[in-house]
């Protein structure tokens, strides 16, 4: 139903677009949600987007709308708008979002940004860029409510009503203390509305609070909340001093990208989201390198089986179950180093005790590998039996080289990923080009080892 409305809403916006109904067009995109115009804006044509951004612009939700849009796309309007439009967007955008446009963008574009803000705001936008990508600081919200631990509930009901629309994540109320300035608990909306007007905020506070630190990986900060199912957690710096927050709907964005990451490293295909509207050269540069282990890999194991050329010449059926042996060991090597990634992610893998993974997928590597192995053996001693004598011998051959080639891909697809991790490297990278091409490569060797061994 999602999709068919979108579907409605581009071409109902084309239409009026080319119909040149401006004011139709203006009242229309404005009602929209500015996830949606994002949606609609990636199927408009270059020359369409470039005109009807002029409509967007003008949208209340137009910070919204660029924080939302792939970065190509960004680009793009960044490339086309005048300085005018340019101050029009950054008085609607918020610092977090404005310093990783600085951070995102070409030099050029980025530098003109900084030109285009006034002192203030170009000081809170240094103050953010001060912490590491990725990280809480980056994503933190300076807008909260903060008050002192003296005051009473009437008086914060008070100081709610007055400050409380501004807000964004006006559901906690922390509590500083009024001697150090550092924060000691926190009060829930609810509490504030259901407790005695009477009484402070120090006595009905909770004093066990989970916060963050800004230094934190903002993947950390996500499985935290998950953990805890907090809509907001506050960002402590090294002093116990309340800095900022990190709301509910940064995270989901940060899940959402952290997981299409992870996704595009797995499949080989660089980590940038918006690599389908890359153009084909760039989109051909940033796949490149991952596919160059597997061109590797393919080298390797041509040369394997160049290297017993002889001896599959005098068994040519060996060449048949080749793509098999490949196969079943890469696809359940895929299937391990993507439980792990996950895994490592979030924090159902007890890296300190890495060695029960390994040894539990190694596990399910043998199990599965004698499953298969049997099968493939009987077939291919029912299929062989009328046409050569050691029929018996080609199904132990091909059974044994299955159940190891399945054995060694639990082997290494669980080793790889935990081992990147300990060295500091994103593990997700393990899933495509590297495991699977040591899988393939270890397969064929196996396999005509095996064989060569036993015919």
């Amino acid at each position: 139903m999602v999709e068919y409305n979108h579907k409605i809403m581009l071409y109902t916006i084309r239409r009026l677009y080319r119909r040149d109904s401006k004011i139709t067009l203006y009242k229309y995109i404005n009602k929209m949600h500015p996830s949606q115009m994002v949606h609609v804006y990636r199927y408009l044509q270059p020359s369409e987007r470039i005109n009807i951004f002029k409509y967007i612009i003008r949208m209340d939700g137009v910070g919204e709308f660029i924080k939302e849009l792939d970065d190509s796309l960004i680009k793009e309007i960044f490339l086309s708008i005048n300085n005018n439009e340019i101050s029009v967007i950054l008085k609607k955008m918020s610092t977090e979002d404005i310093a990783e446009l600085i951070e995102d963008l070409d030099p050029s574009i980025s530098n003109k940004i900084q030109e285009l803000l006034n002192k203030k705001s170009l000081l809170e936008v240094e103050e953010v860029l001060q912490y590491e990508d990725e990280s809480a600081g980056r994503i933190m919200s300076h807008e909260f409510m903060a008050f002192n631990s003296h005051l009473t509930i009437e008086e914060a009901r008070n100081r709610f009503k007055e400050y409380g629309e501004n807000i964004e994540m006006p559901f906690y109320i922390y509590v500083i203390d009024v001697d150090t300035n550092k924060m000691i608990g926190v009060v829930s909306l609810r509490q504030l509305l259901l407790n005695d007007e009477q009484k402070t905020l120090k006595d009905i506070m909770e004093k066990d609070f989970i916060s963050v630190s800004p230094e934190d990986d903002q993947e950390k900060v996500a499985n935290k909340m998950s953990e805890y199912n907090y809509l907001a957690l506050p960002v402590i710096d090294d002093e116990q001093k309340l800095i900022g927050i990190v709301p509910v709907d940064d995270v989901m964005d940060v899940i959402r990208e952290e997981a299409t990451e992870d996704m595009l490293k797995m499949a080989g295909a660089g980590e940038a989201e918006d690599i389908l509207l890359k153009p084909v050269i760039e989109n051909a540069k940033t796949r490149f390198p991952w596919l160059m282990p597997s061109w590797i890999g393919g080298l390797f194991a041509m040369f394997i089986i160049s290297f017993f050329e002889g001896f599959m010449t005098e068994h040519l059926i060996l060449a048949s179950f080749i793509p098999i042996i490949i196969g079943m060991g890469g696809n359940i090597g895929t299937q391990t180093s993507t439980i792990i990634v996950r895994g490592i992610a979030t924090g159902h893998v007890n890296i300190n005790a890495f060695y029960k993974v390994i040894i539990k997928e190694i596990s399910v590597g043998i199990t599965l590998g004698l499953v298969y192995g049997i099968l493939l053996g009987l077939l291919v001693y029912f299929f062989e039996q009328n046409l050569t004598q050691t029929a018996e011998i080609f199904g132990v051959t091909i059974g044994i080289s299955i159940f190891l080639s399945m054995l060694i891909g639990c082997a290494v697809a669980s080793f790889i990923p935990i081992f990147l991790y300990k060295m500091e490297l994103d593990p997700a990278i393990a899933t495509g080009p590297f495991v699977t091409t040591a899988i393939d490569i270890l397969g064929v060797l196996i396999y005509f080892l095996t064989a060569s061994l036993l015919l």
